[in-house]
């Protein structure tokens, strides 16, 4: 008999077998950690988690510099990275995520930002969406962009292709995730810290130390950078390639949608 196909890798919580399991713990988790989701975010990475989201909304000079273009923040959570894009260009943002308490704490943020910036800010759009299910028409959007929420997809393939679906020909696509740093000293004590420290740090804070340590072990069962690049080319992307910060910690994927 020939060998059943392996089955598509995406994120599976500890207990959940399928696809659905997966994505309902999923929302679960992110819905019960909402209300200290920013706080722990900027005290467990010290802050660079900003930093991050800066660098990556910079990356996509070329598609923010286009004044009528449009631009999907996936698994948006709080809006940090969809206000990052929206500071530094003229571009139309519109934030997406599953979890409707992080929602509602995006729109907060924005409107607040809106109120302290003096720089006029075009509004952002946060729409309540799965992002293998997007609510939008085919080539919807000038680029695609996601921080630290790809990895929690349940299907990286079936992700990466709606991601193409929406996107217009020529546009572009940037995944900013953790990944595990090489061995060694520095990579040692980041692996130490990330599966001891943050989960009972996370855990006190948030009142979910389940959350805090589903986070180590997903990224330690998730795609390596060229892990990914690989994946991203064999779905239709074209010109991929990756780049990793802060002592390969984070990476920084991006791809076009063929024209």
């Amino acid at each position: 008999m020939p060998e059943a196909p392996a089955p598509a890798k995406g994120t599976r919580p500890e207990g959940t077998q399928t696809e659905a399991d997966a994505g309902r713990r999923v929302r679960k988790m992110f819905t019960q950690i909402a209300p200290r989701y920013d706080l722990l975010n900027h005290l467990l990475s010290l802050q660079l988690d900003r930093l991050w989201r800066r660098r990556a909304a910079a990356r996509l000079g070329s598609v923010l510099g286009r004044s009528r273009g449009r631009v999907l923040d996936l698994c948006c959570g709080t809006g940090d990275l969809a206000m990052a894009v929206a500071i530094r260009s003229q571009a139309r943002v519109v934030g997406a995520d599953f979890a409707h308490p992080m929602l509602v704490r995006a729109r907060k943020k924005s409107a607040s930002l809106h109120s302290k910036t003096l720089v006029q800010l075009r509004p952002i759009k946060f729409v309540e969406a799965d992002a293998l299910r997007l609510p939008f028409a085919d080539a919807s959007f000038d680029g695609v962009t996601s921080a630290f929420g790809f990895r929690n997809l349940v299907n990286y393939e079936s992700g990466l292709r709606e991601i193409q679906r929406v996107l217009k020909p020529g546009g572009v696509l940037a995944i900013l995730e953790f990944t595990e740093p090489p061995e060694g000293m520095l990579g040692n004590a980041y692996r130490w810290y990330f599966r001891n420290v943050l989960p009972r740090v996370g855990g006190l804070l948030s009142g979910d130390r389940s959350a805090y340590t589903y986070l180590p072990a997903s990224v330690a069962r998730f795609f390596r950078p060229a892990e990914l690049a690989a994946l991203m080319a064999s779905v239709g992307y074209t010109a991929v390639g990756h780049e990793v910060w802060t002592f390969g910690t984070v990476a920084l994927h991006t791809g076009k949608k063929p024209l």
